[in-house]
């Protein structure tokens, strides 16, 4: 997608961070060129309206309002508002009518923005009453009389009623598990030790978790219970009447609100269009429809202005094309992004990143940059090259903008720079503006003899091997390539091969290289060696065929039948079992020399019968017989 090619669509995340609400969000995220000049016209100015209502008032007053909205389609439903519903309506009223003092102190500036205050209606009678009816998220005491009276009432008893549960407590002490009275299932009750349950007279209406203490609400305490019962069923009906009185003033007033809502999400984009063009250090260019393309001090908006180095260009009054070369990370693709973004942002009715900028409306924009290897659709970067390019060339029309890096390449130099040619002779045919980059010397051959195509060149500073970044406009550049390499180390007589080999013998004449030789380095290669193993010998000699060693932790004993191998473990023959074991568990507990006469066959020992006489045969004789190792042979 050629928003992401060129990077507006970072741009465009950037603008979407600075608006409020959501509906102007959703606009920016959509948001493509404009084709009615009358209308590119008036949101350039809005633009240049907003930012100078910002530089002067600072940011307006706005807020997201979608929630608003959810909140009226709620009333028109016909159903009550909450107090937390009518208080977020309230805020609202509360930021129009800041928004309106913004608008009015705007109109000394004779600022056209400014005089949306007129359509703006603040609604301050519906402020006023939700403002003096609901406060904290509830309906206020003083809301109505009768609720003031209502709620006075309920706090009289409630109080009367904590007077006689404290009474009963006090008059009977001992019968009392507790000094304080508690609440239990909405009711005050007394706690009452269970043996004294009859003295106190009342209802039960909860016990503790051991049973020793029954919870009893008093006669006295039940009858004022009954009163408050009746008194909260009023109250909860007055509260639903100023809720539904207040409802219904919403609705009445829901066309006007709605109205001003979407004057707020429209204000809220445009003014996120002056925060932008002051985010990114933008002015207003002016638009034309003669074809013409004049950028003075022009940058990526994406690049750090302190780094950025300023490209200035005139493109479509005498020359429709413009065939850029020079090195490799010179700055040429940067270069024809930059011109294209800032055309697509002034377009769009947003400021652009340059001192001066005269740009046309264009009908389409075509971009055919990057690598663009499609291994689903089985495509080289060439393929797919070409068949972009081609798509392009069927769109393209006079009223087109079209830019193309590395123009032919990715494929034979030779044929790919006769592609590039006709490519290019299409383009000039169609009389769409173009920008293109090349490598190809018959490309600027081809540009310079051409009518209406014009060579430009990325300067580059053979003293540092640094790009300069600034474009010089009628003359055609070089790759440096041979200087580069040339101070980078290569040899002046593989130089020489490769000019002549470039551009023939006589080229080579005019090159003049550091006379040096290709320096072998030397070679430090390392060789992989692995690392020796040693064998603990004083561990490996401690240890002999024979020995009686102690097993830990078990403190078994058992005779050694394999000595201890390179990774510290030997084989100890346990209860007819034979084990491996790590030396560090063992603890020698008799020497075999103190446990066997000199020259002694440990296979005795050691081996089944069965075993030692195949062995014995083996030795004297041919024999078919082999000797297995059951479970406990290991």
């Amino acid at each position: 997608m050629i928003e992401n090619q060129i990077e507006f669509n970072k741009v465009k995340q950037i603008w979407s961070s600075l608006a409020v609400t959501a509906k102007a969000k959703e606009q920016i995220e959509s948001k493509w060129i404009i084709l009615d000049e009358g209308a590119l016209r008036k949101e350039l100015r809005d633009t240049t309206d907003a930012r100078e209502m910002i530089e002067k008032l600072g940011n307006p007053p706005l807020q997201d309002v979608s929630e608003i909205l959810e909140i009226i389609e709620i009333a028109q439903k016909g159903d009550c508002l909450t107090p937390y519903q009518l208080e977020r309506v309230q805020s609202v009223l509360i930021i129009l009518e800041r928004l309106a003092d913004y608008l009015k102190r705007g109109q000394q500036f004779y600022n056209s923005l400014s005089f949306y205050d007129e359509t703006l209606n603040t609604q301050s009678e519906l402020r006023e009453e939700i403002v003096r009816q609901i406060r904290g998220e509830r309906v206020d005491d003083y809301a109505s009389k009768e609720l003031l009276e209502i709620r006075s009432e309920i706090t009289r008893l409630e109080d009367e009623m904590k007077q006689k549960a404290e009474t009963v407590i006090r008059n009977n002490r001992d019968c009392m598990a507790d000094n304080y009275y508690t609440a239990r299932n909405g009711r005050i009750c007394v706690p009452v030790k269970k043996e004294y349950r009859y003295k106190i007279a009342g209802s039960m209406i909860d016990k503790s978790a051991t049973g020793n203490t029954v919870f009893i609400e008093p006669d006295g305490v039940k009858k004022i219970g009954e009163q408050l019962q009746n008194l909260r069923i009023d109250e909860e009906n007055e509260v639903y009447r100023i809720l539904y009185t207040l409802t219904a003033m919403v609705l009445d007033c829901a066309e006007a609100i709605m109205e001003n809502m979407h004057l707020i999400e429209k204000l809220d984009y445009c003014f996120s269009k002056g925060k932008l063009s002051l985010e990114l250090g933008g002015s207003e260019p002016s638009v034309n429809l003669e074809r013409r393309i004049v950028l003075k001090e022009a940058r990526h908006p994406l690049m750090d202005p302190n780094v950025n180095v300023p490209l200035s260009l005139t493109l479509g009054i005498e020359n429709r094309g413009i065939v850029i070369t020079g090195p490799n990370t010179g700055g040429k693709t940067v270069a024809i992004k930059t011109v294209m973004i800032n055309s697509i942002m002034a377009q769009c009715g947003l400021h652009v990143c340059c001192k001066n900028a005269d740009i046309c409306m264009n009908s389409g924009y075509f971009c055919d940059i990057g690598d663009g290897q499609n291994i689903n659709d089985n495509l080289s970067t060439f393929s797919s090259h070409i068949k972009n390019v081609l798509q392009i060339l069927k769109e393209a029309d006079r009223d087109s903008f079209v830019i193309m890096d590395e123009l032919g390449s990715g494929t034979d130099p030779q044929e790919g720079m006769g592609i590039a040619i006709a490519i290019l002779e299409k383009l000039r045919e169609s009389n769409a503006n173009f920008l293109v980059t090349t490598h190809y010397p018959e490309v600027k051959e081809y540009a310079e003899r051409s009518e209406g195509i014009v060579n430009a060149r990325m300067t580059f500073d053979i003293e540092t091997l640094q790009p300069t970044y600034k474009m010089v406009i009628g003359e055609a550049g070089e790759s440096c390539a041979f200087y580069i390499a040339d101070r980078l180390g290569m040899p002046a007589d593989m130089l020489n091969i490769a000019v002549k080999a470039a551009y023939g013998e006589k080229a080579a004449e005019s090159y003049s290289f550091e006379n040096k030789e290709l320096e072998k380095s030397k070679n430090t290669k390392k060789i992989c060696k692995r690392k020796k193993t040693h064998k603990n010998i004083a561990v490996a000699e401690q240890y002999k065929i024979g020995d009686s060693v102690m097993v830990l932790p078990d403190k078994k004993i058992g005779i050694v039948c394999e000595e201890i191998n390179d990774k510290g473990v030997l084989r100890v023959q346990i209860a007819g079992r034979k084990i491996w074991i790590n030396h560090k568990r063992v603890r020698l507990h008799v020497k075999a020399e103190e446990l066997y006469p000199e020259d002694y066959d440990m296979s005795i020992v050691l081996d089944s019968v069965e075993n030692r006489k195949k062995r014995h045969d083996m030795g004297r004789k041919y024999t078919t017989e082999t000797i297995e190792y059951g479970e406990n042979e290991g």
